[in-house]
């Protein structure tokens, strides 16, 4: 019996959507099967913005992957019409050895991307919502912005079913396993058969990956929205940059311009400061603790932000141990089976380009992007 697919794609969140898009746009014969209803806001791929900058200070071996993803954001757009990408410029503020500021200016050095360094006076004067201390300074990238992470993954669902991929929503996979020369995958619903299949778990990743050996964390996440204290004029898109803020004690918070008009606030998060959790058991209830502690954070650095609290959110990260990457294919399954997993909170970014990727590896076993880094015998446990 032939298989009924080329590529099943198991979630269809931000990598998954771009991977069904990618490989259908090829002219491979696409199933994606989605655990919930399309654009949902269960996972990581939801809360109306997330940061995008090309002077990665995570590791410069990103950056040509940055690169390689604005290009496609740009395509995207174009393609579909939707609102996605805006490059309203960023700010990595702390002092000069926290992580955030010293790393950026190692990639923007290493990979010639345009930059400032600016000291405390210059950062309030460029930005006066911001009051750095004046030991602090601000690595400024003018290619920085935010992403619509909704309108992305509904750009790529779009492309992907106009392309011909046959996508199924609210139908999860139940389990899948090697048969002939491809793979079995069921369903409640059916079971289909495939040469390939490309796994994009998500927070569900310790579950449907336990055979590749990565001790995966999940985080509960809260972003808040704020109503500033006063004009919410300066904290408009046209005036206001996306920020992380690094104190002294490796504490990093990170925020957003007010990008849904004047009555919808400004978003900020800290970063991997969550609980643990698993997608059954995470709590969706946001505590007054909570909206307590970000405003007293805020309240050292943005100052007039933290005015009205005015809702949050919860979202989850899939951390690996390095916080690096998985995307590869399956060491077990070499021959028909590719990952994508443990994004670590700061993988949206790249959402095109791993389709791309994913794509790659797919069809034809490999892929010239950079993916040495995010090889996942590096975190598997010894046997």
């Amino acid at each position: 019996m032939s298989p009924t697919h080329d590529v099943i794609v198991i979630g269809l969140g931000g990598m998954g959507s771009a991977a069904a898009h990618h490989l259908s746009a090829r002219g491979a014969r696409v199933l994606g099967l989605e655990k919930f209803s399309p654009v949902h806001n269960r996972g990581s791929s939801h809360g109306g913005s997330r940061i995008t900058r090309q002077s990665y200070f995570e590791d410069p071996a990103y950056v040509p992957l940055l690169l390689r993803a604005y290009e496609l954001y740009d395509g995207l757009e174009r393609a579909t019409g939707r609102d996605i990408a805006t490059l309203c410029g960023g700010v990595m503020v702390g002092r000069p050895d926290t992580p955030a500021v010293s790393g950026s200016l190692r990639a923007a050095r290493q990979w010639d991307l345009p930059h400032e360094v600016l000291d405390a006076k210059e950062i309030r004067r460029r930005f006066p919502t911001f009051a750095p201390r004046d030991d602090e300074v601000a690595f400024h990238e003018r290619k920085a912005g935010l992403l619509r992470p909704e309108n992305t993954v509904a750009a790529h669902l779009q492309l992907a079913a106009r392309q011909g991929a046959d996508l199924h929503f609210d139908e999860p996979m139940t389990r899948w396993e090697p048969y002939q020369d491809g793979v079995r995958v069921h369903t409640a619903e059916n079971t289909y058969t495939a040469g390939q299949l490309v796994i994009c778990p998500g927070a569900w990743a310790p579950q449907l990956l336990t055979d590749l050996g990565v001790p995966f964390t999940i985080e509960r996440q809260v972003m808040y929205w704020f109503q500033p204290e006063r004009d919410i004029e300066p904290f408009l898109p046209e005036r206001h940059p996306i920020y992380i803020w690094e104190d002294a004690a490796g504490v990093q918070v990170y925020g957003f311009p007010a990008i849904d008009g004047p009555n919808g606030g400004a978003k900020v998060a800290f970063f991997r400061k969550g609980e643990i959790t698993t997608p059954e058991t995470i709590d969706r209830t946001v505590y007054d603790h909570e909206v307590r502690a970000m405003a007293d954070h805020l309240s050292g650095c943005v100052p007039d932000l933290p005015g009205t609290f005015l809702k949050a959110a919860t979202c989850m990260y899939s951390i690996t141990p390095d916080q690096h990457f998985v995307i590869a294919r399956h060491p077990a399954h070499p021959e028909s089976v590719t990952v994508a997993c443990g994004f670590s909170g700061h993988g949206f970014k790249f959402v095109p380009v791993v389709g791309e990727i994913l794509a790659d590896l797919a069809l034809t076993g490999s892929t010239e992007h950079p993916i040495g880094l995010f090889d996942p015998a590096r975190l598997a446990a010894p046997r």
